[in-house]
């Protein structure tokens, strides 16, 4: 059996502003690339933080059935919310420890939904640090927000 990676990312042009999200999912055996498949997707007005998001909820919803996958990220925001701070969220009702509520709730429910299904294994790392995989999903995520981009 193959191991499954996906290295997402997310972009946005402005904070908020039109944005995109990419997924580059690598199928490897010995090592060996044996199967790629890509997702890229965006949004009008949005955050960084949606689109890293949705970059991971996307990855985990095109699973076809309960799979074991390691997502590569090189959001923080993304991986240690999902393996650290989310049990606390949910604890205090969806509020932070400082008392706000949680920012993206709907899409934090929806990728602790996705990930239900699979067992995962998150890594961050770091990005615009020439790892090739995490440039590609970069470059997904820059063309998931092409359509959206105002041309001046």
């Amino acid at each position: 059996m193959p191991d499954l990676f996906a290295y997402t990312d997310g972009a946005c042009s402005g904070n908020p502003g039109p944005g995109g999200w990419g997924v580059l999912m690598l199928a490897r055996e010995g090592g060996v690339v044996v199967k790629e498949r890509t997702l890229q997707g965006g949004e009008a007005l949005t955050t960084n933080n949606r689109m890293e998001l949705m970059a991971a909820i996307s990855a985990l919803e095109a699973l076809a059935r309960p799979s074991e996958i390691t997502i590569v990220t090189d959001s923080a925001y993304v991986k240690n919310g999902i393996t650290e701070w989310i049990a606390g969220w949910k604890r205090k009702g969806w509020r932070t420890a400082g008392g706000p509520p949680v920012k993206n709730v709907e899409l934090w429910q929806r990728l602790e939904a996705a990930q239900a299904r699979h067992k995962v294994t998150w890594r961050w790392i770091k990005g615009h640090a020439g790892h090739a995989e995490n440039e590609r999903a970069d470059e997904l995520a820059r063309a998931g927000m092409a359509p959206f981009k105002v041309s001046t």
